[in-house]
Protein backbone atom coordinates (compact mmCIF):
# COMPACT_ATOMS: atom_id res chain seq x y z
CA UNK A 1 0.00 0.00 0.00
CA UNK A 2 1.72 3.24 -1.25
CA UNK A 3 -0.23 6.48 -0.33
CA UNK A 4 0.72 9.98 -1.91
CA UNK A 5 -1.64 12.28 0.60
CA UNK A 6 -3.44 11.75 3.84
CA UNK A 7 -6.76 12.15 1.50
CA UNK A 8 -5.71 9.34 -0.45
CA UNK A 9 -5.05 7.36 2.80
CA UNK A 10 -8.59 8.97 3.72
CA UNK A 11 -10.10 8.02 0.62
CA UNK A 12 -9.10 4.16 0.95
CA UNK A 13 -10.07 3.89 4.32
CA UNK A 14 -13.54 5.55 3.66
CA UNK A 15 -13.81 2.46 1.26
CA UNK A 16 -12.68 -0.23 3.76
CA UNK A 17 -15.50 1.01 5.89
CA UNK A 18 -18.13 0.76 3.55
CA UNK A 19 -17.13 -2.22 1.99
CA UNK A 20 -17.51 -3.72 5.88
CA UNK A 21 -20.73 -2.14 5.96
CA UNK A 22 -21.97 -4.00 2.39
CA UNK A 23 -20.65 -6.92 3.68
CA UNK A 24 -22.43 -6.91 7.42
CA UNK A 25 -25.36 -6.06 5.21
CA UNK A 26 -25.34 -8.45 2.66
CA UNK A 27 -24.90 -11.39 4.93
CA UNK A 28 -27.73 -10.01 7.46
CA UNK A 29 -30.06 -10.25 4.60
CA UNK A 30 -29.43 -13.96 4.31
CA UNK A 31 -29.13 -14.75 7.73
CA UNK A 32 -32.37 -17.13 8.77
CA UNK A 33 -31.99 -16.83 12.71
CA UNK A 34 -33.20 -13.36 13.87
CA UNK A 35 -30.63 -13.01 16.76
CA UNK A 36 -27.64 -13.77 14.21
CA UNK A 37 -29.24 -11.57 11.40
CA UNK A 38 -29.75 -8.13 14.47
CA UNK A 39 -26.05 -9.09 15.44
CA UNK A 40 -25.03 -9.00 11.61
CA UNK A 41 -26.95 -5.65 11.18
CA UNK A 42 -25.49 -3.85 14.29
CA UNK A 43 -21.87 -4.33 12.84
CA UNK A 44 -22.86 -2.79 9.51
CA UNK A 45 -24.16 0.39 11.10
CA UNK A 46 -20.97 -0.01 13.16
CA UNK A 47 -19.04 0.93 10.11
CA UNK A 48 -21.22 3.07 8.33
CA UNK A 49 -20.36 5.40 11.58
CA UNK A 50 -16.71 4.36 11.38
CA UNK A 51 -17.55 5.52 7.34
CA UNK A 52 -18.94 8.89 8.22
CA UNK A 53 -16.45 9.53 10.91
CA UNK A 54 -13.61 9.58 8.26
CA UNK A 55 -15.56 11.77 5.99
CA UNK A 56 -16.72 14.51 9.02
CA UNK A 57 -12.92 14.19 9.58
CA UNK A 58 -12.12 14.62 5.90
CA UNK A 59 -14.26 17.39 5.60
CA UNK A 60 -12.41 19.05 8.67
CA UNK A 61 -16.29 18.54 10.27
CA UNK A 62 -15.83 16.51 13.24
CA UNK A 63 -12.62 16.36 15.14
CA UNK A 64 -11.67 14.00 17.47
CA UNK A 65 -12.46 14.96 20.81
CA UNK A 66 -10.33 13.55 24.27
CA UNK A 67 -11.52 9.61 23.45
CA UNK A 68 -10.76 7.52 26.38
CA UNK A 69 -8.54 4.16 24.73
CA UNK A 70 -8.90 1.44 26.30
CA UNK A 71 -6.56 -2.02 26.13
CA UNK A 72 -8.94 -4.77 24.31
CA UNK A 73 -7.49 -8.01 25.11
CA UNK A 74 -6.91 -9.89 21.67
CA UNK A 75 -8.45 -13.54 22.15
CA UNK A 76 -6.48 -14.66 19.00
CA UNK A 77 -9.23 -16.84 17.76
CA UNK A 78 -8.62 -15.53 14.23
CA UNK A 79 -5.08 -16.12 14.43
CA UNK A 80 -5.65 -19.90 13.76
CA UNK A 81 -8.38 -19.69 11.25
CA UNK A 82 -7.59 -19.38 7.42
CA UNK A 83 -9.18 -17.02 4.84
CA UNK A 84 -12.54 -18.04 3.33
CA UNK A 85 -15.01 -16.33 0.81
CA UNK A 86 -18.18 -15.33 1.43
CA UNK A 87 -20.21 -18.07 0.21
CA UNK A 88 -24.53 -17.65 0.14
CA UNK A 89 -25.83 -20.28 2.88
CA UNK A 90 -22.95 -20.37 4.24
CA UNK A 91 -23.16 -21.42 8.46
CA UNK A 92 -23.20 -19.15 10.79
CA UNK A 93 -19.83 -20.29 12.76
CA UNK A 94 -18.07 -20.20 9.65
CA UNK A 95 -20.27 -16.43 9.01
CA UNK A 96 -18.46 -15.58 12.46
CA UNK A 97 -14.61 -17.06 11.49
CA UNK A 98 -15.51 -14.87 7.96
CA UNK A 99 -16.15 -11.14 10.42
CA UNK A 100 -13.12 -12.33 12.50
CA UNK A 101 -10.71 -12.52 10.15
CA UNK A 102 -12.43 -9.56 8.38
CA UNK A 103 -11.69 -7.34 11.49
CA UNK A 104 -8.82 -8.67 12.27
CA UNK A 105 -7.26 -7.42 8.83
CA UNK A 106 -9.17 -3.95 9.19
CA UNK A 107 -7.23 -3.49 12.61
CA UNK A 108 -4.00 -4.31 11.34
CA UNK A 109 -4.99 -1.54 8.47
CA UNK A 110 -5.37 0.92 11.18
CA UNK A 111 -2.27 0.06 13.35
CA UNK A 112 -0.53 0.66 9.85
CA UNK A 113 -2.05 3.84 8.86
CA UNK A 114 -1.59 5.28 12.64
CA UNK A 115 2.59 4.38 11.44
CA UNK A 116 2.14 5.69 7.97
CA UNK A 117 1.31 9.64 9.49
CA UNK A 118 3.06 12.22 11.76
CA UNK A 119 -0.17 14.20 12.19
CA UNK A 120 -1.06 13.85 15.73
CA UNK A 121 -5.16 14.17 14.64
CA UNK A 122 -4.59 11.63 11.79
CA UNK A 123 -2.78 9.19 14.38
CA UNK A 124 -5.43 9.37 16.93
CA UNK A 125 -8.19 9.08 14.68
CA UNK A 126 -6.64 5.63 13.65
CA UNK A 127 -5.93 4.98 17.10
CA UNK A 128 -9.09 5.00 17.77
CA UNK A 129 -10.70 3.56 14.99
CA UNK A 130 -8.11 0.80 15.50
CA UNK A 131 -9.73 0.44 19.01
CA UNK A 132 -13.05 0.63 17.65
CA UNK A 133 -12.36 -2.46 15.53
CA UNK A 134 -10.32 -4.62 18.32
CA UNK A 135 -13.68 -4.92 19.76
CA UNK A 136 -15.53 -5.98 17.20
CA UNK A 137 -13.07 -8.52 16.76
CA UNK A 138 -13.48 -9.46 19.96
CA UNK A 139 -16.88 -9.45 20.34
CA UNK A 140 -17.27 -11.77 17.41
CA UNK A 141 -14.40 -13.94 18.80
CA UNK A 142 -16.39 -14.09 22.15
CA UNK A 143 -19.55 -14.79 19.94
CA UNK A 144 -17.57 -17.70 17.93
CA UNK A 145 -16.52 -19.39 20.80
CA UNK A 146 -20.28 -19.00 22.87
CA UNK A 147 -21.75 -21.16 19.85
CA UNK A 148 -19.31 -24.18 19.95
CA UNK A 149 -19.92 -24.17 23.40
CA UNK A 150 -23.52 -24.91 22.62
CA UNK A 151 -22.48 -27.08 20.19
CA UNK A 152 -20.47 -28.84 22.52
CA UNK A 153 -16.87 -28.22 20.89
Amino acid sequence: MNFNSIDEIIIYAIEKEKEAAEFYEDVSRQEPFSGARETLEGFAKEERKHQAMLKNFADKKEKIAEYEYKWIPDMKRSDYIVDIEYEKGMHYSDILKLAMKREEKSLQLYNFLARKTENDDFIQLFKLLAQEEAKHKQTLETLYDDYMAEQGD
